[in-house]
């Protein structure tokens, strides 16, 4: 069964993020503006051997549908955040959607592409690439590409890295998984060592006071037997048994029957 990702185009109007979305998953070029609200895309590809499956949701600009956006952002695992190299200010917005990413998903980072679209007008550039650099550095994001809807240049690649990044946070996850698990099942086995080691002690503790207390009694018993038996004790050769005699006090002895 083929996995599926969800990916989310954000930025401003305008900066292309439809014809990115439509050349990436159609191999076409959208030659005219048409403010979007929300438009949803599946698109099958091959990665490392493996076929998983894109559902990305086309936005409307940021400036638009706040609550909305906030929900994409929830249910996203991975997010382009486009800008438009001709226009500054539609990066400068970047760092607000960035800092709701985060915010929003609870985390310290995520998978996220910075892309500067409308590389094809390279000539009406305002947003040089080590500024766009620095910004995505300081958004803690590494991944920064310049595309052109218009021409292709890029537009896979953005997305093909997008998955990667989704895919290792997947791997990361299941591995803290892993690991909490089997710390759990340590503790457990320790817990259940614990108690056996009690009870087997306490059946011990048991054992020796029961011996204890027969052996006691034992002795107990040997002790009144020899007394019971030492007022008379028979002639070792006759088996008489012998008589204490008593003097008179004429000095004649006599025998005390």
């Amino acid at each position: 069964m083929s996995r599926e990702y969800k990916i989310v185009v954000l930025g401003a109007g305008g900066v292309g993020k439809s014809a990115l979305t439509v050349q990436f998953t159609q191999g076409i070029f959208l030659n005219s503006y048409d403010p979007t609200i929300e438009d949803s895309y599946r698109k099958p590809i091959t990665l490392d051997g493996q076929t998983c499956v894109l559902e990305i949701l086309d936005t409307a600009g940021v400036e638009q549908f706040t609550a909305m956006r906030e929900l994409y952002i929830n249910n996203g695992q991975g997010f382009l955040l486009v800008y438009n190299m001709t226009d500054r200010s539609s990066l400068q917005e970047l760092e607000r959607v960035h800092d709701q990413i985060l915010r929003i998903k609870d985390v310290a980072n995520a998978p996220i592409v910075i892309v500067g679209n409308k590389a094809d007008l390279s000539h009406a550039r305002t947003v040089p690439f080590q500024e766009a650099k620095s910004a995505a550095s300081r958004w803690g994001s590494s991944a920064l590409y310049e595309t052109s809807a218009r021409t292709g240049q890029n537009v896979n690649d953005v997305f093909l890295d997008l998955v990667q990044q989704i895919q290792s946070r997947e791997l990361e996850h299941d591995a803290v998984l892993k690991l909490e698990n089997e710390q759990q099942q340590q503790v457990t086995r320790v817990r259940a060592s614990s108690r056996t080691s009690e009870r087997t002690e306490k059946h011990s503790h048991s054992f020796s006071i029961s011996t204890l207390k027969h052996a006691k009694t034992a002795s107990d018993g040997g002790r009144r037997i020899s007394r019971r038996s030492s007022g008379k004790q028979p002639d070792a050769v006759t088996g008489v048994q012998t008589k204490k005699t008593k003097k008179s006090r004429g000095g004649v002895g006599c025998i005390i029957l």
